[in-house]
Parts: C-alpha cells; sequence; structure tokens
C-alpha cells in the first residue's frame, strides 16, 4: 500500500493538467482530387474545432497553423555561366527530400504565434522544413526562389479564421500543376508559443482517365511512349496538311 501512495499523489496533481488539455478535431472538404484533362485546381476547405473538458483559458491567446506538403521530390539545380559568349550549364546540384508544393496559414503572425524554438523542433516554415541542413547554400535558395516564383510555396499569415477560441477554418488554393502523390495536412495548437496539440492527414492527388494511362505509360514504358508521341505528332501533321490541300480545292 505505500508503494502505491506516490503513484496516487502524482495523479492527483496530473489530473488538473489533464482536464485543461486542448486537443484539435479537424476535417476536410474532400481528401481525394482526381487530375483530368480540364483540371485547372482546386480548393480544399480545412475546419476544426477544439475539444477541451475546461474553460477556455484566459492567460494566452490561442494560435492554429495549418501547413500542406506536397509529395517529395529529387530536384536538379542548374547553374549556368557564359562561356564563349553563350550561356552554357556549368555546374549541377542534385537535391532530395524537397516537397513539391508547401504551403503555411496562420491565424495570426508566425512571429506571435510561435517561438523559433518550436519553429525548429515542428518544422513548420519553408525554411526550418525544407532542407534545413542546406541553409546558405546557392542551389537550395534557388531551388526555393523558383517554387515561390511559380506559387509553389508561400506562406499566408492571419489566413485563418478563429471564433470563440474553438473553431477555426481556412481555405488552401491547389495550382493546375500538381504533381501526382500524398499531400501531407498538418494542424497545430499553440498557447504562448508552444505546440499543445496537433493532428495529421492527408489528401490524396491522382490522375485519372486518359490522363492516367499516358503518366503510367511514360513512367513504367519510356521508349513505347516516345514512339506513340511521335506517332502521334506525325499524324497530326498530316492530317493538318491534308486538311490545307483539302481547302485550296
Amino acid at each position: 500500500m505505500m508503494r502505491l501512495a506516490p503513484l496516487v499523489f502524482l495523479a492527483a496533481l496530473l489530473a488538473p493538467l489533464a482536464a485543461q488539455a486542448e486537443e484539435v478535431v479537424a476535417a476536410l472538404s474532400q481528401n481525394r482530387i482526381s487530375i483530368t484533362a480540364n483540371f485547372d485546381g482546386s480548393e480544399i476547405l480545412i475546419f476544426g474545432a477544439v475539444k477541451r473538458e475546461a474553460p477556455v483559458p484566459d492567460e494566452t491567446p490561442l494560435d492554429v497553423i495549418i501547413t500542406v506538403a506536397g509529395p517529395q521530390q529529387v530536384e536538379t539545380i542548374r547553374r549556368k555561366d557564359r562561356r564563349f559568349g553563350i550561356w552554357v550549364n556549368v555546374e549541377n546540384t542534385i537535391i532530395g527530400h524537397a516537397p513539391t508544393f508547401y504551403e503555411v496559414a496562420s491565424s495570426r503572425p508566425l512571429s506571435m504565434s510561435m517561438t523559433p524554438l518550436t519553429d525548429s523542433l515542428w518544422k513548420i516554415t519553408p525554411d526550418t522544413h525544407i532542407l534545413p541542413g542546406m541553409r546558405g547554400a546557392p542551389s537550395r535558395e534557388a531551388l526555393l526562389r523558383l517554387r515561390k516564383a511559380a506559387d509553389l510555396y508561400h506562406v499566408r499569415e492571419g489566413a485563418i479564421e478563429v471564433e470563440q477560441d474553438t473553431l477555426f477554418s481556412t481555405s488552401v488554393t491547389l495550382p493546375s500543376n500538381l504533381v501526382e502523390g500524398k499531400y501531407t495536412t498538418r494542424i497545430f495548437l499553440l498557447r504562448g508559443g508552444e505546440v499543445i496539440d496537433s493532428y495529421t492527414t492527408s489528401i490524396n492527388v491522382q490522375k485519372v482517365g486518359i490522363e492516367r494511362w499516358f503518366y503510367r505509360l511514360a513512367q513504367d514504358h519510356a521508349y513505347l511512349y516516345g514512339i506513340l508521341a511521335l506517332v502521334i505528332a506525325a499524324l497530326s501533321g498530316w492530317i493538318a496538311s491534308e486538311g490545307f490541300r483539302l481547302l485550296r480545292r
């Protein structure tokens, strides 16, 4: 009985903390996107609520941060330089584990929502999530610059609406040039700059119909895909030529 006394005392101390715990309950308007011939992008609504068993804490405001990361790919960054009056590739750098798409949305400015340590531990912002070990490298900076210019990496501060410290919602626009794969969505609840709970789900993006058939053909049978592309190009040229010849008559 004496051995159980410390455990009972510890449980009594932790009980109030457990009662004050806040948990995120979230959902997506859709968790599957089909890429067809006329696909021009998609908008995903992310919404949820905070589950708690105690009154809303008054000490610090509630912050919500949502990140969406596309599938990772190996990228080759090429540096050009002028040689004998023409621009040529002089250096190639292979970069792995870079997401094809990355977005951060927050309820308040990120500098007010979290501490630098929290950002480093949870890898929330692009600077800490995308190749942090290559900070300062020209190839990394070039990759970030190119992805931002293509509207694939962006941060939207204040884009999440939070009502009564309980309900939250935002929308994420996925561009038309999506890469097929799993898009990981993370939702963070923060107070005082620290994460108190997180939730992870995913959005599956997949080509369907003839687009998927061509995609699989290019991936699995590259030579056959190349021959088919040449045949289609030649056939298209012949049809166009015959059409113009008939119009001249």
